[in-house]
């Protein structure tokens, strides 16, 4: 009896112990689970964010204005066709390199069909574009003053033109309304990019009622709705500007007026034309304004005149987790001229890197430069560039 007293006592102490060592495993295993898990959710918690960045360069200069002077020189007396490619070939190296190249195309190439003509009413050969386009312009304002020189036969021979030009983006003259409105939407470097042009003036000459979409002029509600339509469609967004006082290096209050208006609408960068002179570089917020490019080629007199400048700049893309963020850096002011000489029989035109002038090439080159730049950078101190 007592021994069959034990074996109960000793199996119900195995029992219990081996309850014990289930309820212990069972509670070390879901411990164990509880701990990696945790573990799980801390490595979540301190995962490294996913960043992408990418970047894009861009360059823009001013007027293309092609008057007489200047493509009887492109003329080849013998065939009668013309060739501007010698004109800008000192260029070629700078601007091809970028990933944009912007200009404003002046006077419309109408081409010879329509008659060649200079001041005050332009019309110049299609073979501009060529040679620009060869030397890596990609982004054309086709917006100013002199967009209805030759009517709107001069507008439709000109788009035809550049419609055969894939990959360059035009912007500011249109076949239709339903063109107007239409999203341009170009990406390069997996950053998208718009551009919008318009002028303030067209020389007195009216657009035919109806047909108000040949020519973009500024109309601030139709700016807004411009750019409200595209502002989150792209990563960059630029408005080009003709407009301002002809031969003054000092903005209108009209042009910081817009200016300030095209920041509020969060516009990444504004590009002036028409002065045919310098006038400052400013930021606004994080708006780049560019007052007046002036001249890239023109036949006009003074020195003044005849330098160009050509601002510079990075357009850089963060992606966080899926999260893009724009900003522009490395905002660089340069200066061209179009130098000439004349023979007996007409004038030379060839454009020049400012550092690769030399006071026979222009005498004084250095004041002159050290004179513009000091326009260039009256409104800022954030934009770098070499002195000569």
């Amino acid at each position: 009896m007592k021994k069959y007293k034990y074996t109960i006592l000793s199996i119900f102490a195995l029992i219990v112990l081996i309850s014990l060592s289930v309820i212990f495993f069972s509670n070390l295993k879901r411990n164990t689970n509880k701990d990696n898990i945790d573990k799980e959710i801390k490595k979540e918690e301190i995962k490294e964010p996913v960043i992408e960045e990418t970047e894009l360069s861009m360059i823009m200069v001013g007027d293309c204005l092609i008057h007489g002077a200047i493509y009887d020189d492109a003329r080849n007396k013998q065939t009668g066709e013309y060739n501007f490619y010698k004109m800008i070939d000192l260029m070629k190296p700078i601007i091809s390199k970028y990933d944009l190249a912007f200009y404003n195309q002046e006077s419309i190439l109408g081409g010879t069909s329509l008659g060649l003509s200079s001041y005050p009413r332009f019309n110049a050969p299609q073979e501009v574009g060529d040679a620009f386009i060869d030397a890596g312009f990609n982004m054309v304002s086709l917006a100013n003053n002199h967009s209805l020189d030759k009517g709107e036969q001069g507008i439709l021979s000109s788009l035809d033109y550049w419609k055969k030009k894939e990959n360059v983006m035009t912007s500011g003259s249109y076949r239709s309304f339903e063109e107007r409105d239409k999203d341009v939407i170009f990406e390069k470097n997996g950053i998208t990019y718009s551009l919008l042009s318009y002028t303030t003036t067209t020389n007195g000459l009216n657009r035919p009622k109806g047909k108000e979409y040949l020519v973009n002029v500024y109309d601030k509600e139709q700016v807004k709705k411009d750019v409200e339509r595209l502002r989150d469609k792209v990563d960059l967004l630029i408005v080009s500007m003709h407009w301002g006082e002809e031969y003054t290096h000092t903005p209108t209050n009209e042009q910081i007026e817009i200016a300030n208006y095209l920041a509020s609408l969060n516009v990444d960068i504004v590009v002036g034309h028409h002065p045919h002179v310098l006038q400052p570089i400013d930021f606004i917020g994080k708006t780049v304004i560019i007052y007046s490019l002036g001249n890239f080629i023109a036949s006009q007199y003074g020195v003044e005149k005849l330098t160009g400048l050509m601002v510079s700049l990075t357009v850089n893309k963060t992606t966080t987790d899926g999260i893009s963020t724009v900003s522009l850096s490395n905002v660089n002011a340069e200066l061209s001229y179009v130098y000439s000489i004349k023979d007996s029989y007409r004038h030379s035109y060839r454009l020049y890197p400012y550092e690769e002038l030399n006071d026979k090439l222009l005498s004084g080159y250095k004041t002159y430069y050290d004179k513009f730049m000091s326009i260039v950078t009256s409104k800022s101190d954030k934009i770098s560039y070499k002195p000569i």
